[in-house]
């Protein structure tokens, strides 16, 4: 039997839109769709395509099962939001395939992108990520939040634009207060904080307050939320009866 392949694929932030032309021509080209279950219902639907829905926590159960149905022969498409590898399934599928690649032998396995969150987030408002930044998931099922904590602590130092996703969810319900509680004692009171919900959908909600009112705005946010901290040279311009422009110089220590 022919082995055939995997590819995962990046669906971008929601608006079908943002789906790039090759990530649509791999799900067209795919006998088998697989994902968690929202990111499966967001691919379009073609005429006999078989879709294998699962839980979201499930992520390396869901590549070794998608590599078993390449290796029957399937042409494969395992889909995530935003882009497959930002903390979502292209690590999750070589971890699984690393950990038994003798399985796998004559898979062939592709990653195609897709607009991520935070990019869809800064072309929202305006550039906030112009200069440095870095993107931190405050989800605390696969790392310790110590390890959280450290590394939040050393991007403040740092002063570089900070992109939050998986920001809280039902079983995490404090840790986006407590991050935006630490950036506070480390960043101007004025500095912007976005929270951003499912940019590019119908129910699309943007926020930008200052850092010393983050914490109380972020009682809205849920798991379709990024929240992105500006850095001390991040800069508002105002707009009438519109959402301000945010932006970060390219250049350290320029100011308007």
């Amino acid at each position: 039997m022919t082995a055939g392949s995997v590819t995962v694929i990046g669906l971008g932030p929601g608006d079908p839109r943002y789906l790039t032309p090759s990530a649509g021509a791999a799900l067209a080209a795919a006998t088998d769709i697989v994902g968690y279950g929202a990111y499966v219902d967001r691919a379009p639907l073609r005429v006999g395509q078989t879709r294998h829905a699962s839980d979201n926590r499930v992520e390396v159960e869901r590549a070794r099962f998608a590599l078993d149905l390449a290796a029957e022969g399937r042409c494969v498409a395992v889909v995530s939001g935003g882009d497959p590898g930002v903390f979502a399934m292209a690590a999750a599928l070589f971890e699984a395939y690393e950990a038994d690649m003798a399985r796998w032998p004559d898979v062939v396995i592709k990653v195609e992108p897709g607009i991520t969150a935070m990019l869809a987030v800064a072309a929202r408002v305006g550039a906030p990520l112009g200069g440095d930044f870095c993107a931190i998931s405050l989800s605390d099922n696969l790392k310790p939040w110590d390890v959280i904590v450290t590394r939040l602590k050393a991007v403040l130092a740092a002063d570089l634009v900070i992109a939050l996703y998986n920001p809280i969810s039902k079983a995490r319900p404090w840790q986006l207060g407590e991050a935006l509680k630490l950036a506070a004692t480390e960043r101007p009171a004025d500095t912007p904080v976005i929270l951003a919900r499912a940019v590019g959908r119908a129910d699309e909600a943007v926020r930008i307050v200052p850092i010393d009112q983050a914490v109380a705005a972020a009682e809205t946010a849920d798991m379709s939320t990024l929240v992105m901290i500006g850095a001390s040279a991040t800069r508002l311009i105002a707009r009438a009866g519109e959402l301000p422009f945010v932006y970060t110089p390219r250049s350290v220590g320029v100011r308007p």
